[in-house]
């Protein structure tokens, strides 16, 4: 939502693409009337992105690209940094790293990691947390959430293998119609070649071993090939480069693997909860 005290708190993102949007309009001889008709906004939309009562959003850094494409390709090159000033503080310097990643090794024990959740499943999860959010607080980090799909499909493609517990399979965020939504998209998802996708059982502790049993994990491999764990709690988080903690979290997570149901089954897992026969 547009707001004057936006202005004064706007990045330095945010003001950069306003000006140069502005020196564009404005070298076209065009009014902000004129560039709203050409992007598909209000004349006041403009003029709230050029005075940053209100950043452009993703949408419309698409649509200042198509626009001014015979002078530059600025605005897609700052689509990525946009996105990255809307996450919360604590998850932006991973988000970077997410996106370059070459591996990814992750395991989720309350709920889908961000990365594999619907939009629905996302919005429900974001919009259902404490304290509550303003409703234009939540699509940005919905939307955010979901920009960080991108991964899946970029070349080279990042290796993701990943740990779901079984109850963040059963516990339903939303209603049961999103639910069945996310199981089917992680179906969807355990397909894909650069991805492997398994289910930790809930009587994997029958035995007397949960090595799961200390939360949420983030392993990263980064371009030059150094491993970083990222652990996120309550809003808090920790990026960690010590190799001895990044190995012992290594070791962790391949017992947890060890520990979990075989692709295959996984997938007939949630194939069944989805209600799908296989």
């Amino acid at each position: 939502m547009a707001r004057a005290e936006n202005k004064e708190t706007a990045s330095v993102m945010a003001r950069i693409v306003a000006d140069m949007a502005r020196d564009l309009r404005t070298g076209r001889g065009w009014t902000q009337t004129r560039l709203g008709e050409e992007l598909g906004y209000s004349a006041a939309a403009v003029s709230a992105m050029e005075t940053c009562a209100q950043p452009a959003s993703d949408e419309m850094l698409v649509g200042l690209d198509q626009v001014f494409h015979e002078e530059t390709k600025f605005f897609n090159r700052c689509r990525r940094y946009m996105r990255l000033e809307t996450y919360p503080e604590q998850f932006k310097n991973y988000a970077l790293l997410e996106q370059e990643a070459v591996m990814l090794q992750l395991y989720a024990g309350f709920v889908i990691h961000g990365l594999f959740q619907t939009e629905a499943y996302a919005r429900a999860l974001i919009g259902g947390g404490f304290p509550p959010l303003p409703h234009e607080r939540v699509e940005e980090l919905v939307s955010a959430r979901m920009a960080r799909k991108a991964l899946f499909d970029r070349d080279p493609a990042a290796l993701i293998e990943i740990v779901l517990e079984e109850s963040t399979l059963r516990r339903t965020i939303g209603s049961k119609e999103i639910m069945c939504e996310q199981l089917l998209y992680l179906a969807e998802c355990a397909q894909r070649r650069n991805v492997t996708l398994q289910v930790l059982p809930m009587d994997c502790g029958v035995s007397g071993e949960h090595a799961g049993d200390r939360g949420d994990i983030n392993l990263i491999e980064t371009p030059d090939h150094t491993r970083l764990l990222f652990l996120e709690v309550q809003g808090e988080s920790l990026l960690i480069s010590d190799p001895a903690k990044v190995s012992a979290r290594s070791q962790c997570c391949a017992k947890i693997r060890a520990q979990a149901l075989d692709p295959r089954e996984s997938l007939g897992l949630i194939a069944r909860l989805a209600g799908v026969e296989e």
